[in-house]
């Protein structure tokens, strides 16, 4: 019976920018097609369901990014390109048997190129370890708090727009992703003087690091 095949674990490759989109579509139309005991989809679709819990895992990221002041959520691929899939592409646990059917409406869908391993008439899945390890790293990223995007480099010439040293020009000598903080080294009184302040408090001047 279809419920006792054997599933493994696969990298699919998609087009950059549609993994969303080929995850959406694999779960779809696996539902269409009646095939959800082929993999780990439910048949029934309900409002707000997460589709990583599928085993249809695209592996995201969170990040902060300060624009005009204002600080906004960006969540990104930490593996763009990828959708790992938990599904029964082959009838035998030695892997001699591909369902060629399952494997061409796989290619079919829209967004997906191939799949990372085998070759395009002999894919091969990835070992459940590996396929634990790269899970439990996505689930990691995804439970962090949201790091600050970094959009600037040490060395960096940038102005400060707020505060006590607003106006003075400074060059960047430490940054800190996890504080949203960064140092500066501004010129007072023909002295150079660390400054600490936060990223929203500088503009760029230079668009790279001095000397570059």
């Amino acid at each position: 019976m279809a419920d006792q095949l054997p599933k493994q674990w696969y990298v699919l490759q998609t087009l950059t920018g549609q993994e969303q989109k080929a995850q959406r579509q694999i779960v779809a139309q696996v539902r269409t097609a009646g095939l959800c005991d082929r993999f780990d989809i439910p048949e029934e679709a309900k409002k707000g369901e997460d589709l990583n819990d599928f085993n249809v895992v695209v592996p995201t990221e969170k990040y902060q990014e300060i624009k005009d002041g204002k600080k906004r959520l960006i969540t990104r691929k930490s593996l763009p390109g990828y959708v790992i899939v938990h599904m029964a592409l082959y009838h035998d646990e030695a892997l001699k048997h591909l369902d060629q059917d399952l494997w061409q409406f796989i290619r079919a869908i829209p967004g997906v190129i191939g799949v990372l391993g085998g070759t395009s008439t002999k894919p091969r899945p990835i070992t459940d370890e590996e396929a634990s390890n790269m899970l439990k790293r996505a689930a990691a990223e995804e439970a962090k708090k949201p790091r600050l995007r970094v959009n600037f480099q040490v060395g960096e010439v940038v102005r400060v727009t707020e505060g006590a040293f607003m106006n003075f020009n400074g060059t960047i000598t430490q940054i800190d992703p996890d504080s949203g903080r960064l140092q500066i080294s501004v010129s007072i009184f023909g002295r150079s003087a660390p400054v600490t302040l936060e990223y929203w408090q500088v503009d760029r001047i230079t668009d790279r690091p001095e000397g570059v």
